[in-house]
């Protein structure tokens, strides 16, 4: 069977959980003999910026159906909104029909409410800067627009959890929605160094700095341990990136918080060996990749109880979840942590063996076949 994939961000071009995605989705589908190709940005695919991608997108996307005339084109997230409307009205044309399928790793409506001040103990630690602010007002409500009409051209609509589901489902207005969780696994990483001394080890944040990843609350956390002086490395970078170094400084971190800056996907997953737990304190996410690669690497995760992260963390287990916004229970979560490294080895081991069960690119490609053939069993058989 010919499978299309398009996706506006795809390493290694772009530093992204949902390219990675991608990448890992065609690999296992590949594994069961499926032809696959991706169409992004780039020689071959979209020209022009990544902002103009939903636009740009469109005539790469005719070239691409003309050659390789798939029989099941996926986009993933709302800015493959021009290329569903192309795919719907093209795929009438083919026999079998050609399937349209959107994966959707988050509802914009929420990314809009999580544009918020963060409070900790009462008390605001964070408020949202002038580039959230304009994505709030600006960017996020285009991507309502075109996630919802990708949702409802769409022949079936998946997301990465349950509760992502429900959220997609509620503020898009789709009936069915079908659950892919994200993998890891499938990809070879280049080794690379993560650089420093690791020392005793030290517990590691991953991500964008925007206020819905929760640092200040972290960092609010990390001035309560005491006499506990926890060292955390800050890899990524973003807006919040200025206001989270001088929050340090005020609460006295400067030498425990170490801000690493953007690094590759290479450079992550070296950190994460390296490190004690992985902390996630968002206070929304999708499914995020990299509580999977900490999973994979055998590494123990501190995260907040929303959105996917619970279907994939399990509390006790694999890791620790608290409540988000919770400095209390972050201060609890690694304090035990760092005082208990045999139990934190214990629920990182548990960790790996959960990946291994469910989130490897096989596991997911077995699930996105069974799902696509339920919805077009026509297709089943095609080679």
């Amino acid at each position: 069977m010919r499978i299309l994939l398009v996706a506006n961000t795809l390493p290694p071009t772009d530093i992204s959980g949902v390219g990675e995605q991608v990448l890992q989705l065609a690999a296992g589908l590949r594994e069961l003999g499926h032809e696959v190709e991706v169409l992004g940005r780039g020689e071959g695919g979209a020209r022009g910026p990544k902002v103009l991608f939903p636009v740009m997108v469109l005539p790469a996307f005719l070239r691409r159906w003309r050659r390789f005339r798939p029989h099941v084109v996926q986009v993933h997230e709302s800015d493959g909104a021009l290329a569903a409307f192309a795919a719907a009205i093209l795929g009438t044309a083919t026999r079998p029909r050609a399937l349209l399928v959107a994966l959707l790793q988050v509802s914009y409506v929420e990314e809009i409410r999580a544009v918020r001040p963060l409070r900790a103990a009462g008390e605001i630690v964070g408020r949202p800067g002038g580039v959230e602010r304009r994505f709030k007002w600006l960017k996020a409500p285009l991507q309502v627009v075109l996630g919802c009409l990708t949702a409802w051209v769409a022949d079936l609509v998946l997301t990465p959890s349950r509760r992502t589901a429900s959220e997609v489902a509620r503020d898009y207005q789709v009936d069915e929605i079908e659950v892919l969780p994200n993998v890891t696994g499938g990809l070879e990483v280049a080794p690379a160094d993560a650089g420093g001394d690791a020392g005793d080890g030290f517990f590691l944040f991953v991500g964008r700095l925007r206020i819905r990843k929760g640092v200040e609350v972290l960092l609010q956390a990390l001035a309560g341990m005491g006499d506990r002086r926890l060292e955390l490395w800050i890899a990524g970078d973003g807006e919040h990136g200025p206001y989270l170094r001088q929050r340090a400084s005020e609460l006295g971190l400067d030498e425990q918080v170490r801000f690493l800056g953007r690094r590759s996907a290479s450079e992550v997953r070296a950190l994460l060996a390296r490190s004690r737990a992985l902390v996630v304190p968002s206070i929304y996410e999708g499914m995020p990749l990299v509580v999977l690669e900490a999973m994979d690497a055998g590494v123990p995760v501190i995260a907040s109880a929303v959105s996917g992260i619970p279907e994939v963390v399990v509390d006790g287990e694999t890791g620790w979840l608290v409540p988000p916004e919770d400095a209390a229970g972050l201060i609890e979560a690694l304090g035990a942590a760092f005082d208990d490294p045999e139990e934190a080895a214990r629920r990182g081991a548990g960790g790996r063996r959960r990946v291994d069960e469910l989130y490897r690119p096989p596991v997911a490609a077995a699930t996105w076949a069974e799902t696509v053939f339920g919805v077009a069993p026509e297709l089943e058989g095609i080679t």
